[in-house]
């Protein structure tokens, strides 16, 4: 990682450059942080996985990118579920062209899944907050994306989470999967979109779009990308 090398750079008595000497710049950093808590089985995670990876190498999507003024963009994947789980599976990598989006599609293919505990949208939150700090890549756009089908049930508030990001200048936009299941039993205290325009979502112009089941998720992650990318108002996918 690259807080490794710097302490190590500094160990070593090396001068440390200023990151924004070290990174390349690109047009936005866009963190994908996915729900993998148990309440999203085996079938739903292939659904989110398969939709992420449609939506990212949907030449739609592409032509967003490359028509931004740096024509480039960076993406991480993190998957999290209870306060004490969040993984980047897929670290930084810089989306410029069809090619870089099909690479990154397969290589998500290829990580292994994971599904348990409970859900901390705060955990996915600060956790997130971690990775765009450690990111090898300059912008002034910072997006958090999270997607997910319950409320934030494990951990600290999640409007506190919420509320540091945005101080931060990060823009947290959301994915609410309108699930007929409620969390480990429990009836949701809102409607799911309800509560993450409310609780979740925040930042200058940040926007959530509802996936209305996880059959229709696919759909909600390009029509999500292509507003994000091209910092629209209006959906036009």
């Amino acid at each position: 990682m690259r807080r490794r090398e710097l302490l190590s750079a500094a160990a070593a008595g090396l001068a440390i450059p200023a990151k924004a000497e070290l990174a390349e710049p690109v047009d936005m950093l866009l963190v994908l942080a996915v729900d993998v808590s148990r309440s999203i089985d085996e079938d739903e995670a292939r659904l989110q996985r398969e939709g992420y990876r449609a939506g990212v190498s949907d030449g739609r999507v592409v032509e967003a990118i490359t028509r931004g003024m740096l024509g480039a963009i960076a993406i991480a994947y993190v998957e999290w579920a209870g306060s004490e789980y969040q993984r980047l599976v897929l670290p930084w990598q810089r989306i410029g062209g069809q090619a870089d989006a099909n690479r990154w599609a397969e290589t998500l293919a290829e990580a292994p899944r994971a599904s348990l505990s409970w859900t901390s949208i705060s955990g996915g939150i600060d956790f997130s907050r971690w990775v765009l700090a450690e990111a090898p890549f300059e912008a002034t756009r910072r997006v958090i994306d999270i997607s997910g089908d319950g409320v934030n049930n494990s951990g600290r508030r999640v409007e506190r989470a919420r509320d540091e990001a945005v101080a931060d200048g990060i823009i947290i936009n959301g994915l609410p999967i309108i699930n007929d299941r409620p969390t480990f039993g429990r009836a949701p205290p809102m409607p799911l979109d309800q509560y993450f325009q409310q609780s979740v979502i925040g930042g200058l112009g940040s926007f959530m779009v509802v996936a209305e089941d996880f059959d229709a998720f696919g759909t909600a992650v390009r029509r999500k990308l292509i507003r994000e990318i091209a910092g629209l108002t209006v959906m036009q996918a």
